[in-house]
């Protein structure tokens, strides 16, 4: 008779079996993603949802992530990046950050199913061109599925959007932009390691989003109230592990497959933020985003398998 963790153990090694390895990685960084960007949105939220709190939050969870890394890297004894390598790295960063605080308060201030899955179809659409100019085709049946995860992502999008404010949707536009060029810039800092390149970008978020708090500070914004408590800490500190887990997982994805690959998969995080909001937040997904998590399983299968 097989024990529990030995019908794990032999589960996990079957879908090892069919799914490739760069997918594998890729659909991980989608559920710590999804993680990450629901406890972003919640701490930016508890602390007010303005773009000071917005920016206190990515600053904190950043640099956590951060003192993780830098100590990570020291023992490990990897060597520090130099060239284009460090450049792409903070270019990274510098668009991962400011990505990430717009897309927090996009979540804090509208429905959180809808701005993250705005912001999936747009981080998906760029690296997948990139990768179609680079790299060539990347076979009939991953082109169909990748068709087949914009549909997805597009439908659950199609929520209840009647409370989204306009401004909303254009952080989150503006979000899923920003995220697609950072799936790039992560890309071509990846054959520096996995941990550098994390840490680098690290240091272009957190250098231009101080620069962003001390202008918003200096320039009409500062009687901007941020509520700090425990819960925003917390919430900050468990974004910090959830996205710098997923970042690392999908840097490692396109280290071991193709950068479109990675990035449409990954891109499929919004169906986690949308599950946690409908498990704490009580907002149900509508049945055409229940078909739209269903094609996403689908989408999986053309691509990964």
């Amino acid at each position: 008779m097989i024990g529990p963790s030995a019908g794990l153990a032999v589960g996990a090694a079957a879908v090892n079996g069919i799914l490739a390895p760069n997918a594998l990685m890729a659909l991980g960084a989608a559920v710590l993603w999804g993680g990450g960007d629901f406890s972003g949105g919640m701490g930016v939220k508890r602390a007010g949802g303005t773009v000071g709190a917005g920016l206190r939050v990515v600053l904190l969870s950043h640099l956590a992530s951060f003192v993780v890394l830098l100590a990570i890297a020291h023992l490990r004894g990897d060597p520090f990046p130099h060239g284009a390598y460090l450049a792409w790295g903070v270019t990274a960063g510098v668009f991962g950050g400011l990505s990430l605080v717009a897309f927090y308060i996009a979540l804090s201030r509208g429905a959180m199913g809808a701005s993250a899955a705005i912001s999936g179809l747009l981080a998906a659409a760029i690296p997948a061109a990139v990768a179609l100019t680079q790299q060539g085709s990347p076979g009939v049946r991953p082109l169909v599925g990748f068709i087949v995860a914009g549909v997805a992502i597009w439908l659950i999008a199609a929520g209840d959007n009647a409370h989204e404010e306009r401004g909303t949707v254009i952080l989150a536009i503006l979000a899923g932009a920003g995220f697609g060029i950072y799936f790039v810039a992560l890309k071509m800092a990846g054959p520096a390691g996995v941990i550098w390149p994390m840490a680098t970008a690290r240091m272009g978020s957190l250098t231009t989003c101080s620069l962003l708090a001390l202008g918003v500070g200096w320039f009409g914004r500062g009687g901007e109230k941020v509520r700090w408590s425990r819960r925003v800490v917390l919430w900050a500190l468990s974004t910090a592990l959830l996205d710098t887990s997923g970042n690392l997982m999908f840097i490692e994805s396109t280290r071991t497959g193709r950068l479109d690959v990675a990035a449409v998969l990954a891109s499929l995080y919004p169906a986690s933020t949308i599950l946690l909001a409908a498990l704490t937040l009580g907002e149900r997904p509508t049945r055409r985003q229940g078909v739209g998590m269903a094609i996403a399983a689908v989408a999986v299968v053309l691509i990964a398998v």
